[in-house]
């Protein structure tokens, strides 16, 4: 059996994204012993869905996996994930669709790495129970993308003085709003969360243009950032884990 795997992102225009997806895709061809691993974007920028699913079905495989690179579930997944089925009918590949990255013990890992290592770039070494920690996500109108960081807020919490999430854009409490909540907990120190997979312009500038204003009017006296996602080994990891739910199950 001969299989190909194909990662379908929201999309972003910044280099450094598509260079994460080739380092991911890369990676997920070598631990999974896929023939290849594309990727492909659901909007903003090609390669669009068409053109990668016609990339794949190109190839010599009998079955493609398709994985919904995203956070969060919600309208984009389902768009996602309707776009590649209408190639179904045309082709005698077998499609496998996999849940997105979200809900899943790795997502907390990854987070607790990126504290971490902001922590020790800082030369911050307090106990983590010391430590505040505010996630920023990017917003969704569906009630899901809540729940899915309201599960690595309530995974953390244990561990940290205080975590509470914010967002971007779209929902309530924004970046502000978050901020000054987190102000009311007097923290010693706050380790601010970028909870993106990719270093976009939401990570290099729109986060930025309400985040260091925020800090600024805030009393708020030690504060770290982390780095996004980006290509993680865990991350590789996860997608190949989801990967063989549905693999296994076919």
């Amino acid at each position: 059996m001969k299989r190909g795997l194909l990662l379908v992102d929201r999309g972003s225009r910044e280099r450094e994204a598509s260079e994460e997806l080739d380092a991911i895709c890369e990676g997920v061809k070598k631990k999974g012993g896929y023939e290849f691993a594309h990727y492909c974007f659901l909007e903003v920028e090609p390669p669009y869905i068409e053109d990668g699913m016609a990339r794949c079905l190109k190839e010599d495989i009998s079955h493609l996996t398709i994985v919904p690179y995203f956070l969060y579930p919600g309208k984009k997944v389902k768009n996602a994930v309707t776009d590649v089925m209408k190639f179904q009918k045309d082709t005698e590949v077998k499609f496998v669709v996999t849940r997105q990255m979200s809900m899943h013990k790795t997502m907390v890992d990854i987070v607790e790495n990126r504290i971490s290592a902001a922590l020790s770039k800082n030369n911050i070494t307090i106990p983590k129970n010391d430590v505040d920690v505010m996630i920023i996500g990017h917003g969704s109108m569906d009630p899901n993308a809540q729940m899915s960081l309201n599960y690595i807020v309530d995974k953390l919490s244990p561990t940290y003085r205080n975590v509470s999430r914010c967002w971007l854009e779209i929902e309530q409490p924004d970046i502000e709003t978050g901020i000054k909540k987190c102000e009311q907990n007097s923290p010693k120190v706050l380790v601010i969360v970028f909870y993106f997979l990719h270093e976009g312009a939401h990570v290099k500038t729109d986060i930025n243009n309400d985040l260091l204003p925020a800090l600024e009017k805030s009393s708020i006296k030690k504060t770290c950032i982390t780095g996004h996602i980006g290509a993680d080994e865990k991350m590789i990891d996860l997608i190949l884990e989801r990967a063989k739910e549905v693999e296994n199950a076919d």
